[in-house]
């Protein structure tokens, strides 16, 4: 069986790290998986660029910048929002591809910013091919948007888009929903994968998408890879304090709005009178702006942009909480990450979130934009809960839900009934 997946990027991004797990974990299955890319990012020799000389690598550039001055000038040339929406109108045609020709099982993942374009798309719906597309987040069935937050326009044909700042029906949103719809949407032979059920439900009420097949099927994790180390060493080998309260909090941008950093610094101020402070520390992972310290009254621990794995294990080992005051989110690796790891979780109740943290049982889930409740999470785990517990029962809920044999396993009987004949004992055997 070969299954060809792809994705815009091989290992920049939560798309592009559960794909390429999701790879692995079949290639251990007995799989042929290999990944077709825009960027390769490693020497994985399963891994496959599309950029194959300079010239594609120039056009791969224009590309990318010709579908954002598009959006820019919709846009009314404000930078806001350039990257929440995506249009999917220039790309590159893989249809002839020798890995496309071979597969019996076509898998998308997250293909923009000039990966692959809707006629792109449509091309590869035309082979013939099963056609599985797992969706990270809700591009698939909008208009144009990552995230629609409270805007329900998806449900019929879009228009009126809050992230063009626009009024009309007719907008570019609704351009775009049309064009989907006409080349992609059509077909009734593209199974799409959810990674939450919370994003399922979504995609069931979604004008594109509620016709179609969808299932829920998380995202992949090694635990053997992301498990729980000693705490004490883990701390040695970062040069983190041993006498604190580590707090973690990661973002590619720390300070992008959507992860929500401002409600974290506002929970932790609100700590301060609960005399819990003293005893706390903030790790933060990934970049930020000079200065964003200046606002969070307990010592930053600054890691900056962390690449190697088992530094990353080190660190979820290091603390004792991870914290994600994301407003936006399906399914985060992060917080599967830092379960693996036995580090109890505290986040919004938005998203998949709360099918990942059980509240109060592994974690926290709290009120959505709430500071104060986000504090109550901070202080419950430090000062109400039975840590040891929260720890082990976060490492065994990763281990019974996400781990690489279970989520191959069920993509495996996904490709079943998509019309490949499997036997799914017998593969089910080499990954037990």
């Amino acid at each position: 069986m070969k299954v060809v997946i792809f994705n815009t990027f091989e290992s920049s991004g939560g798309a592009a790290i559960a794909a390429n797990r999701l790879m692995k974990a079949l290639i251990n299955a007995g799989i042929n998986a290999k990944s077709l890319v825009l960027h390769k990012q490693t020497n994985d020799e399963n891994v496959i660029s599309i950029q194959s000389s300079f010239i594609k690598k120039q056009l791969a550039r224009l590309k990318f910048f010709w579908e954002r001055w598009i959006i820019f000038v919709h846009n009314r040339f404000n930078r806001k929002n350039l990257f929440s929406v995506s249009i999917a109108n220039t790309g590159f045609d893989v249809s002839r591809h020798p890995l496309v020709k071979k597969a019996d099982i076509i898998h998308i993942h997250w293909i923009n910013q000039g990966f692959l374009s809707l006629r792109d798309v449509k091309k590869l719906v035309a082979s013939g091919k099963s056609i599985v597309w797992t969706m990270h987040d809700m591009w698939p069935c909008t208009g144009i948007c990552h995230h629609a937050r409270e805007c329900n326009h998806f449900t019929k044909e879009c228009g009126q888009c809050f992230f063009l700042q626009s009024k009309k029906d007719n907008d570019l949103s609704h351009k775009i929903f049309l064009q989907k719809k006409q080349h992609i949407f059509s077909n009734n032979h593209i199974t799409f994968v959810a990674c939450s059920t919370w994003l399922a439900n979504k995609a069931k009420i979604s004008g594109l998408s509620k016709n179609h097949r969808i299932v829920s099927i998380p995202n992949p994790i090694d635990v053997s890879l992301f498990r729980m180390v000693d705490k004490a060493s883990s701390r040695e080998k970062l040069g983190l304090p041993k006498d604190k309260k580590l707090l973690l909090f990661g973002a590619v941008n720390v300070t992008d709005k959507r992860k929500g950093f401002d409600y974290l610094v506002d929970a932790l101020n609100k700590l301060i009178n609960r005399h819990l402070h003293t005893e706390l520390g903030l790790v933060v992972l990934g970049q930020a702006k000079t200065g964003f310290k200046e606002h969070i009254k307990i010592p930053v621990y600054s890691m900056g942009y962390i690449s190697k794995q088992e530094s990353i294990v080190a660190l979820y080992n290091a603390v004792d909480l991870f914290v994600t005051p994301s407003l936006e989110e399906n399914l985060p690796n992060t917080i599967m990450e830092a379960m693996a790891c036995g580090t109890p979780c505290v986040g919004f109740n938005i998203g998949g979130i709360p099918e990942m943290i059980d509240h109060k049982q592994n974690g926290y889930v709290a009120e959505y934009k709430s500071p104060e409740d986000l504090a109550n999470g901070i202080n419950w785990i430090f000062q109400e809960a039975d840590y040891a517990m929260l720890s082990i029962n976060a490492r065994k809920k990763v281990e019974s839900t996400y781990s690489e044999t279970i989520v191959a396993k069920q993509y495996m009987e996904l490709y079943k009934r998509c019309g490949f004949e499997l036997n799914i004992s017998s593969i089910t055997e080499r990954i037990s």
